[in-house]
């Protein structure tokens, strides 16, 4: 009876406070409590429910009801030994500290290098929070939830360990997870080591030579080329270190390239002590000698680079991403570029190519691009196998250092909570510490294939750039820095004094790296010079090529009907919806050309004539896989489907044996991050049609950083052909101000150097020889295309087969022969867009028979030659007019009245009519755009006045 007493005696009824909290513990992890309260919680486990099943995880209340009756049933709990209970709740109070210093003890780590904050105060990782007072401190406790090496440990002991553990260098955050398994993988690891890693002689010295290294360049750049900026790594040196331990350790695994994003501070140091880029090549820029053979190029510091460097597991292809002045941008488009490569080489779980983005403490905490970003981690269309994520933390952003300017959180870091990415925080001053928490990165991503941040806390020693003076704003700070001997000389003292090196050792590295400098030659080793993967990717093909609109397009009749039938054909044992079953039966009649083809059918046979002929099609945006306006049902769902994970079929996945993957993806709300990633996407394979669709047109205002940056100038200062395709919906329907407009004006403002296509195609076929041409013709340029609304479905805008089967994409479309007597056209009206149709159907009512119609549906690069042509068809027309549906201050009205007034003949007027200037893209009123639209016709039509252009 007395061991029965004893091996109950925890759960008398005055305990039930206590034990609850233990039961907590258990649910997060059963490991985590002694061996007599898992079985006894096991147990619990298997409580019938109140519907006679077996319930895995039990409501608090039947718990606590069950050690009620497990006291009452006890004959020795009212004689419970005081003793015992005191224990058993100290035990508790054990376990609760120890929880708390897994999710707090972080705050109390030893981060700052220059030693400036006091320790917060945290009543929770004090013992007497507990009531356990020193009296307790050589009492053992049971320890089997821990991984510090005893089943039991004084709790001075314990103490020790803790704090050693989760408040040294290193504070660990990833008791925010919910995965059990990774929670007890961090802690094992951690727990093991106390938090102090173990290194080599030798891997100590290396350490050293990569600070060595990283404070070497800066220097000599500061002594050589004085005042100019570099913003310097001085203050970070440990980056270095850890990118170092990052490539070999990415090796080991059996990665096979990194894909690399940052911004400005420390790029010139990963470019040439990590990449390998020549000393010499960089003080030529500097010099302002380095060649000069793009448009506009840019700062030495926003360039990318890419090398091939030997690891233990082989050879490993670097890529550092080009990146403007927008810092955090360039974190989508590095995740797409790391996709890409990871689908060519059929790398679904994200082994062998490996995203890093390297982020300062400022811009991580807050660019909303970073949660964009995040948010499709562990998406289907955009997961990558984890992203490690790298902070150079200056603590100070750009000149505020006080936390509460800076951010509305603790850590800089804390938005990555949201997916639950684990974060180690490193004194940047512990190099080792550094090195130790990467290993454990790396490791951490490779077992679970997620994100994961390393934050070095460091400091900045210089300004913003070189030229800041930042102690006008942090006088306090820049003390501190200015008394701080950097982290080299602190790293070197301790090799030294630990007896790695001689005293002489450390200025012997300095004096070694200086030579190479003076040299100008490789400062890592060893770089590989003529390694070429199997799967990099060749643009040779697509470069140097002469601009030209014509592409023959069409595809014999023949591959129309094989195509159209396998594309028309459902499986006998799926259920589409009735209207999905009817808009195919429609498009099966379309493919045997009984009735004309409309727009969603053209496009379809465009997807699938390109991957029936090997090009890979990408389709993301938001609502993608049916269409916004439901027009394109790419992905039908069965009406009786099971589940999520069964019941789609996808038609374009089928046309043809052995064909190119079609991959179409409903995104995350997001037009920044999507997009963005969809050109990194595309910037990395040239070969595959990669579009990204905005649900309207105007969402894609909220990506004008990745059009004003990337696409509309990347080829211009990098070099960097690209050819992405968006797909904007256009069009004035009397849907407001926003859904009317994907601000066209913005696009033309940026068209210039043949540095992208603008088109607004107007019919099924024109849709499908656009997308068809993107793809034949030997170069690559981003496509704009301004999608239709009403068009989708009108009967106007679809084409007949035989126009499928022979002919291209149209550039400029005049009447047809038949239409008008060209000799007695007085005035030619000139337009794009929707706005055709409704010309034509006023000219039929107004009965105008001496005015001509031409369509411009490419705007830019403007078809001089084609245009200029259709002109002159009309040689009595005096009168000139663009009629655009947008007001005259949008739309293409001032970019296109340049390249119509340059074909004009001498003596035509050239007139405007359209909706009035406006600061709102369109009206919110239905009945005023319908006066507005009547009021634009009519004015179409009307005498010339207000400006008139002569030629």
């Amino acid at each position: 009876m007395m061991q029965q007493y004893r091996s109950n005696s925890y759960l008398f009824g005055g305990n039930a406070p206590y034990v609850e909290e233990m039961y907590e513990a258990y649910l997060d992890n059963p490991g985590s409590v002694p061996d007599n309260w898992r079985a006894y919680f096991d147990a619990l486990q298997h409580v019938p429910a109140v519907d006679g099943t077996e319930s895995r995880d039990v409501a608090h209340a039947p718990v606590i009801e069950s050690f009620a009756q497990r006291a009452k049933a006890n004959a020795f709990a009212n004689k419970a030994s005081s003793a015992d209970l005191a224990v058993a709740r100290k035990q508790v109070h054990v376990q609760s500290l120890i929880a708390a210093y897994r999710f707090l003890g972080n705050r109390w780590a030893e981060l700052d290098p220059l030693k400036r904050a006091e320790r917060p105060k945290i009543p929770e990782l004090d013992p007497a929070f507990y009531d356990l007072t020193e009296s307790d401190m050589d009492i053992s406790f049971s320890a089997v939830n821990s991984y510090f090496g005893g089943e039991t440990m004084t709790l001075r002991q314990i103490v020790q360990a803790l704090r050693e553990t989760y408040c040294g260098s290193i504070g660990s955050e990833f008791m925010h997870g919910s995965d059990p398994g990774e929670k007890r993988w961090w802690q094992e690891r951690l727990e093991k080591a106390r938090g102090k890693p173990s290194f080599t002689a030798e891997e100590k010295k290396h350490i050293l030579d990569r600070l060595t290294a990283a404070e070497g360049l800066e220097r000599y750049l500061h002594t050589k080329y004085v005042g100019q900026k570099r913003f310097s790594l001085e203050g970070g040196e440990s980056f270095i270190a850890a990118m170092d331990e990052l490539i070999q350790r990415a090796g080991e695994r059996g990665v096979q390239e990194i894909v690399i994003g940052m911004a400005h501070r420390g790029r010139l140091n990963v470019l040439v002590n990590t990449l390998g880029k020549m000393p010499k090549d960089l003080f030529a820029e500097f010099e302002h000698k380095a060649a000069e053979d793009l448009p506009a190029g840019d700062v030495k510091y926003h360039q990318g680079f890419s090398s091939d460097v030997s690891t233990p597991g082989g050879p490993v292809h670097l890529s550092l991403a080009f990146n403007p002045s927008h810092l955090e941008i360039v974190n989508p488009v590095v995740e797409g570029s790391v996709r890409a490569r990871q689908d060519r080489r059929g790398d679904k779980a994200g082994a062998q190519v490996l995203p890093v983005l390297v982020h300062g403490d400022a811009a991580f905490g807050g660019q909303g691009v970073v949660q964009e970003t995040l948010a499709m981690a562990q998406t289907r269309g955009y997961r990558t196998g984890g992203t490690v994520h790298i902070v150079i933390n200056n603590q100070i952003g750009f000149t505020t250092s006080d936390p509460r300017d800076l951010r509305s959180t603790w850590y800089c870091s804390d938005v990555v909570k949201m997916v639950e990415a684990p974060v180690l925080h490193v004194n940047g001053d512990d190099p080792e510490a550094v090195v130790w928490a990467m290993q454990l990165c790396m490791d951490y991503r490779a077992e679970f294939k997620k994100d994961v941040v390393l934050d070095i806390v460091c400091f900045r020693k210089l300004g913003h750039n070189e030229q800041d003076t930042p102690a006008l704003t942090q006088p306090l700070m820049y003390k501190k820095i200015g008394q701080h001997p950097g982290t080299r000389k602190v790293y070197a003292d301790k090799l030294v004094a630990q007896g790695v090196l001689t005293a002489e050792g450390p200025d012997e590295m300095v004096k070694t790296y200086r030579a190479a400098m003076d040299e100008g030659r490789h400062t890592v080793d060893p770089v590989l010079t003529n390694f070429k993967s199997k799967f990099a990717t060749d643009w040779s093909p697509f470069l140097g090529k002469k601009w030209t609109d014509s592409c023959d397009t069409a595809i014999p009749a023949t591959e129309w009907k094989r195509l159209s039938e396998k594309l028309t054909t459902i499986p006998k044992d799926f259920s589409p919806h009735n209207l999905v079953q009817k808009l195919y039966a429609d498009r099966a009649a379309m493919g045997r050309g009984e009735i004309n083809v409309d727009w969603g059918m053209g496009e379809s046979m465009a997807f699938a004539s390109l991957v029936a002929s090997g090009y890979p099609v990408r389709l993301s945006g938001e609502d993608s896989g049916r269409g916004t306006f439901t027009h394109r049902h790419a992905v039908m769902h069965d009406q009786n489907r099971a589940s999520w994970d069964e019941g789609t079929y996808i038609p374009l996945q089928n046309v043809a044996d052995g064909q190119a993957p079609f991959v179409v993806i409903d995104s995350i709300l997001s037009e920044e991050a999507v997009l963005g990633f969809e050109y990194g996407y595309a910037a990395a394979e040239p070969n595959t049609l990669t579009i990204w669709e905005a649900q309207f047109g105007d969402f894609v205002n909220g990506a004008q950083v990745v059009i004003d940056q990337f696409i509309a100038s990347g080829e211009v200062k990098w070099g960097r052909a690209n050819g992405l395709v968006m797909m904007l919906p256009h069009g004035y329907e009397g849907q407001g101000p926003e859904h009317s407009s994907a601000r066209l004006e913005r696009f033309m403002q940026l068209a210039a150097d043949n540095n992208m296509q603008i088109v607004q195609p107007t019919t099924a076929s024109q849709i499908f020889h656009v997308l068809r041409r993107q793809m034949l013709r030997m170069f690559r340029k981003p496509l704009v295309i301004m999608t239709p609304k009403s068009l989708l479905r009108a009967k106007d805008a679809t084409s007949p087969l035989a126009e499928f089967t022979k002919g291209e994409f149209k550039t400029i479309i005049g009447e047809r022969d038949d239409t008008i007597a060209a000799d007695k056209v007085k005035r030619v009206i000139v337009c794009s867009g929707k706005v055709y149709y409704d010309l034509v159907r006023t000219r039929a009512e107004k009965k105008h028979s001496d005015v001509a119609i031409i369509r411009a549906e490419q705007l830019y690069p403007f078809p001089h030659k084609a245009f200029a042509a259709e002109l002159k068809k009309y040689p009595n027309a005096t009168e000139i007019v663009w009629c655009q549906d947008e007001p005259q201050n949008q739309g293409a009205w001032f970019f296109v009245q340049h390249y119509v007034h340059e074909n004009m003949t001498e003596g035509q007027k050239l007139g405007y009519a359209g909706r009035p200037a406006s600061a709102s893209p369109a009206c919110g009123y239905a009945h005023l755009h319908q006066e507005q639209q009547k009021a634009l016709l009519d004015q179409a039509f009307a005498k010339l006045k207000g400006f008139i252009l002569t030629k």
